[in-house]
């Protein structure tokens, strides 16, 4: 089965140091740099695992090239996406992929840091805040593996539970916070939330049945109290490697995940 982010190739086309890339079976197209950080399969469970409905704002920390955000408006017609990145190169290029979606009127591309909110996200509140931060801190990243050094996959300056008091600040009372991790930092995440907000749901992806997650999607609401709840998670592949129905419906038809009928959605087919 091929790959669930496919590459739109032509043979008469000069090599760029850009490709455009086809996700939810084709549906959503997105140019992103052949070099550094390129959109895998989490933003797009990411974006599924928002529960943003038409005429809601949701704003995403570090848009990167957009795949997320262009995910999402492509999923609920008539929500608007926020985008805030600070690298000034990688946000024309979000820029550009909501334009070439047909989306620029819906979603919003801002350069800055969270360290240091431009006016435009600071001063307002959002239904919903989603982000996919970087995921080891300086200390853990090895220095001499390609892309180590990539402010995509290294902690700056803004550490996670930066990444969280940014999201806690700007979303509304009782609006959801959703974050897309690495499963061996669920601890810190799960800290940096602690006393802040509730209604937590943790959704352990597993790469098969049987081995240990490697991801985690946790969701939060502000201004609730009740307890975490532990999903059983989904399997994302069978035992051949191909993606389990469950996945498909995600990755290939923009499905949502929802923590509901999650236990559902858990097994291999």
């Amino acid at each position: 089965m091929g790959g669930i982010i496919t590459q739109k190739r032509s043979a008469a086309a000069p090599r760029t140091s850009e490709s455009e890339d086809r996700l939810l079976g084709g549906a959503v197209r997105l140019r992103q740099p052949r070099q550094g950080y390129r959109a895998a399969i989490d933003p797009i469970f990411l974006a599924a695992s928002v529960p943003a409905k038409r005429g809601e704002r949701v704003l995403e920390l570090g848009v990167g090239s957009g795949a997320a955000a262009l995910c999402l408006a492509h999923r609920v017609a008539g929500c608007v996406v926020v985008g805030l990145e600070r690298q000034r190169i990688v946000a024309a290029l979000a820029a550009r992929n909501a334009e070439l979606n047909g989306m620029a009127d819906r979603i919003e591309i801002v350069v800055g840091d969270l360290l240091d909110l431009p006016a435009s996200v600071k001063t307002r509140r959002f239904d919903h805040v989603m982000a996919n931060p970087p995921y080891l801190p300086p200390g853990r990243a090895d220095r001499r593996k390609p892309g180590a050094r990539d402010a995509s996959d290294v902690e700056g300056s803004a550490d996670l539970r930066a990444w969280v008091d940014c999201a806690l600040r700007r979303v509304k009372p009782r609006g959801t916070v959703t974050f897309v991790h690495r499963a061996d930092r669920l601890d810190a995440l799960l800290a940096a939330f602690e006393g802040r907000a509730g209604g937590i749901v943790v959704i352990p992806l597993w790469p098969k049945a049987g081995t240990a997650a490697k991801r985690v999607i946790v969701r939060a609401r502000t201004g609730v109290a009740t307890p975490l709840i532990l999903t059983a998670g989904l399997i994302l592949h069978q035992p051949d490697g191909s993606f389990t129905q469950a996945a498909e419906r995600i990755l290939r038809e923009g499905a949502v995940l929802e923590p509901a009928s999650i236990g559902s959605m858990a097994t291999a087919d």
